[in-house]
């Protein structure tokens, strides 16, 4: 397992000695890509944790590092800090947060229900009111500010989207927002790391390299979610909303032809968005309909400092995780392939 490393500061910077901390609590709500990610980092910090996940999975497996690498089979080794609940707002599972509690920090990472409404402020809004917890977060998305046209989004920008599912997320903003826990409200773009990269794709020769004139992309590295996270819970912000997304958006061609030159292999023709978009899935081609770049400047203004300030170096450090340490990034620095 590679070695961790703080999710809030460059790479090659020397990790400066954690500052000491009491210990913290966590309810983690939904053990997804973004969850158990936090999970890791949480235990390594000595935390204790409770995550929720879907009743009917594996929950033995949920606990994997790095993040959805682990086989579906595997099973960990008990964690005395950690404890896995269920929760399934469809079939009315609900943990009892009362015996579970206090939590010094609760962060929602679960999506809207069908009908957009929040699973977690409908079944749990209550106890959660109860229990006053000194800090909530939620995980949304940038696809509220909807098309801009390339333009660029900041957190003083109204929502706009008329995507189906952007409007549910700002449903479910609103709800938090009026639900007495004074949440801080982190808006995600395209989210990206081991385990959920192009590196597979190309591999498997799955990966398509669609070209439409003028779109660019948003984008953060999981890492930086949870660095994130864990830097606006330490200094208490809260009861507002924050972009957290690299510095540098730009056409997925650039992401995928940096990842196939890290690879060394070729990439798949290139096919024009109109020509394929009518044989697109509804949420593939709802990415393509809006066109905008998400400013970070707030989220850097509160000293936050991005692990990896563009996609990049993400990349590297994701393909330097899934293959195990057998990638070494110095090799392609020296072919003038990657600065640094």
């Amino acid at each position: 397992m590679a070695e961790k490393v703080r999710a809030d500061v460059n790479p090659g910077v020397p990790e400066p000695e954690r500052p000491q901390r009491d210990p913290q609590r966590w309810l983690v709500l939904g053990g997804g890509y973004c969850g158990m990610r936090l999970v890791d980092q949480l235990l390594d910090l000595g935390d204790a944790v409770v995550v929720t996940h879907r009743a009917g999975t594996n929950r033995h497996a949920i606990h994997q590092s790095p993040a959805s690498l682990a086989p579906a089979t595997w099973s960990p080794r008990p964690i005395p800090q950690l404890q896995v609940v269920a929760f399934d707002s469809v079939q009315g599972i609900d943990p009892d947060l009362g015996a579970l509690g206090p939590f010094t920090a609760v962060l929602s990472t679960i999506p809207p229900g069908d009908a957009g409404v929040d699973p977690v402020l409908d079944r749990l809004g209550a106890a959660l009111r109860r229990s006053a917890p000194p800090w909530v977060g939620y995980l949304s998305t940038s696809g509220v500010y909807g098309d801009l046209q390339g333009g660029w989004a900041d957190e003083s920008l109204p929502p706009r989207s008329r995507i189906t599912r952007s409007r549910h997320r700002i449903d479910c903003e609103a709800a938090w927002r009026a639900s007495g826990l004074a949440p801080l409200i982190l808006r995600l773009p395209g989210i990206y790391g081991p385990g959920r990269s192009p590196f597979s794709r190309l591999n498997q020769r799955r990966a398509r390299l669609i070209h439409k004139p003028g779109q660019v992309f948003s984008r953060v590295h999981v890492d930086d979610v949870v660095g994130a996270v864990l830097w606006c819970q330490r200094h208490g912000y809260r009861d507002t909303v924050v972009n957290v997304c690299d510095a540098l958006p730009c056409p997925s061609s650039e992401l995928l032809g940096l990842a196939a030159r890290l690879l060394g292999c070729p990439l798949p023709p290139c096919e024009r968005y109109r020509d394929v978009k009518a044989a697109m899935g509804p949420m593939a081609r709802s990415f393509w309909l809006e066109n905008r770049r998400v400013s970070n400047r707030r989220l850097l203004s509160w000293g936050y400092v991005l692990r990896y300030p563009t996609y990049r170096e993400g990349l590297v450090a994701t393909l330097a995780e899934e293959s195990g340490g057998d990638f070494n990034p110095a090799h392609h620095r020296a072919d003038g392939l990657l600065a640094g």
